[in-house]
């Protein structure tokens, strides 16, 4: 009995945590998917780094279009299930389990999110220390305060960081 319990308090902790850095658990809806790639103009080749990759729903369809993708997620659980849905595009999809707040991010072409409005000042801050520009930033759902929106799609926004 202890072990299920502590099983469950591990499970609510991971899902819990990652309100402390970033978003929880939500699933990008397709038509944003879409929105958010077609904003991005990848090509073939091109990479995207998703910050909060959850089940890897994004990370995949870039992948099915050629994209090179990485991903980051800091809740142990959901990570696990975007590497298992991930691994038939293991050459184009790389997912990462950990803070992209703390870490040294990729090269990437692109740079997409769905994080909370709380955080999205110190993405924009994060963005203009990123050291490979020019680059654009697709946020679902939410803005940067006080940033103009370059464009916008069925609620995904983009910004570009040159």
């Amino acid at each position: 009995m202890i072990w299920l319990a502590l099983i469950v308090i591990v499970f609510m902790l991971s899902f819990g945590a990652v309100l402390l850095f970033g978003a929880p658990y939500l699933p990008t809806l397709s038509p944003q998917v879409k929105a958010a790639l077609e904003l991005s103009e990848l090509k073939v080749g091109d990479t995207l780094l998703e910050l909060g990759c959850g089940d890897g729903k994004v990370l995949i369809a870039a992948a099915k279009l050629g994209i090179d993708s990485v991903g980051y997620e800091l809740n142990p659980f959901v990570a696990l299930v975007a590497w298992l849905r991930t691994r038939r595009y293991k050459t184009h999809v790389r997912v990462i389990l950990g803070n992209f707040w703390k870490a040294d991010w990729p090269e990437a072409n692109a740079v997409f999110t769905f994080l909370l409005p709380k955080y999205m000042t110190k993405l924009d801050e994060k963005m203009l220390q990123y050291k490979h520009k020019p680059t654009k930033l697709i946020s679902n759902a939410f803005a940067i305060p006080n940033k103009p929106i370059d464009a916008q799609k069925n609620g995904v926004n983009l910004y570009i960081y040159n």
